[in-house]
């Protein structure tokens, strides 16, 4: 998702600094659009709760309902076992669990190689790892990969970083009947206004979008020195085409 810098009522003061890239490229300015990665989470956090807050799901419905890709989970005896090593969930999984990244499947916060996280990796999900380049999926055929790997813990047992976003933008499209970018645009950006805020940039708008690096020991760089800084998505790169569901 990318954010542009709006102007606003609540502004006071506002400085610009800087280059919208490397080398001779034009000044950073007021309306340049960045973006925001892990932010799209409290937005989609948002529109699941305005989605409540009409009546069309609460907190305590299982998402079975709505993704039956995700009954009758199993859960990983330990996070090291193999993924045929489970047991029952205790419980269907809940919208609130979702939200609350609670629902049983994150990011590992822990050195090692792990036979879930291999498996979430050759699936192309791009939860456990950096998610940049952006997944490829649609959204049926990511919840239907993520339907086919075990959880890592009990439903609402621990809090797990990333993938709770992702399970949510794609809830949010089956109970709205509606994509994430058509429902956000709608229910949230248009209403506050958020004229630039979405899951692509168009092509009026290309030349106001800062270009993103990497660092050299980010992973998958060749770079031996890890202060280098590498190009990594240009403006016209993964965001200047049709959006993918996944969030960030």
């Amino acid at each position: 998702m990318t954010r542009g810098g709006d102007e606003g009522s609540a502004a006071v003061h506002v400085t610009v600094a800087g280059q919208t890239a490397l080398g001779e490229a034009p000044p950073m300015a007021r309306d340049s659009i960045f973006r925001i990665a892990s932010l799209a989470k409290p937005v989609v956090g948002v529109a699941a709760m305005l989605l409540i807050q009409d009546g069309a799901l609460a907190l305590a419905d299982p998402v079975e309902r709505w993704l039956p890709e995700l009954a009758g989970r199993r859960v990983l005896r330990t996070l090291e076992s193999p993924l045929d090593d489970t047991v029952p969930a205790s419980r269907p999984l809940t919208v609130e669990d979702v939200l609350s990244f609670r629902f049983g499947f994150g990011t590992i916060m822990a050195p090692g190689r792990y036979p879930v996280a291999d498996a979430e990796g050759a699936l192309g999900l791009k939860t456990l790892t950096p998610p940049w380049p952006p997944a490829t999926l649609t959204s049926a055929e990511w919840i239907a990969a993520l339907g086919t790997l075990p959880l890592m813990d009990q439903p609402g047992e621990r809090f797990r970083y990333n993938a709770g976003a992702t399970v949510a933008g794609i809830l949010i499209e089956r109970v709205a009947g509606a994509s994430l970018p058509e429902v956000l645009a709608k229910r949230v950006f248009e209403p506050l206004g958020m004229n630039d805020t979405g899951f692509q940039v168009p092509p009026g708008k290309l030349g106001r979008f800062t270009a993103m690096y990497r660092p050299g020991d980010y992973p998958g760089t060749e770079n031996p020195d890890p202060g280098a800084l590498t190009l990594f998505d240009p403006p016209g790169g993964w965001y200047a085409g049709p959006p993918r569901p996944a969030v960030a």
